[in-house]
């Protein structure tokens, strides 16, 4: 059996679910959060601030971690324009994990993440869709992603990435 298969986290909200035990995880991205923030404007500044940002986040799981990375994105960039006095983009953002992920639990809690992020907007500028599948294949047309997250996921890596082949020897 593939091990993408197999390798998931528990659903739901129950003792043993990953939103009652992802605590170590939050702070994970907590720790890592200046660095991408930094990053992340420094590549929106680059691409000349297109109209729309596209993020995807890799391995976004489940429970009241799964959506805290796509509102610091949408957040960062909002306040960088405000100060720039310019207009935010609309955002196109990806959660990505495998099959067996809770994605239903991620998308209970959309309307909430909405609320927060288009208050007082007439029009909705942040869209969300969940891709189910492993970041080994293939999980969208070439050049359609601006930035790409992802989070304490190296230990789930079931093989070594080909770019790492050769380059270095552990």
């Amino acid at each position: 059996m593939e091990v993408q298969k197999v390798l998931y986290m528990n659903g739901g909200d129950g003792e043993t679910s990953y939103a009652k035990n992802s605590s170590f995880q939050r702070e994970i991205v907590r720790a890592a959060r200046s660095v991408m923030k930094e990053d992340l404007l420094d590549l929106y500044r680059a691409a000349g601030f297109p109209g729309k940002l596209t993020v995807a986040d890799l391995g976004c799981s489940s429970g009241p971690n799964a959506l805290t990375v796509l509102a610091d994105v949408v957040d960062t960039v909002r306040e960088s324009c405000r100060q720039l006095s310019r207009s935010p983009p609309e955002f196109q953002l990806f959660l990505n994990d495998l099959h067996g992920n809770d994605f239903n639990s991620v998308f209970r809690s959309l309307e909430a993440f909405y609320e927060e992020r288009e208050r007082g907007r007439e029009i909705r500028r942040c869209f969300i869709a969940g891709v189910s599948g492993s970041f080994y294949g293939r999980l969208f047309p070439s050049k359609s992603i601006h930035f790409f997250h992802s989070s304490s996921s190296i230990h789930w890596l079931s093989q070594v990435l080909s770019i790492i082949i050769g380059a270095i020897s552990v």
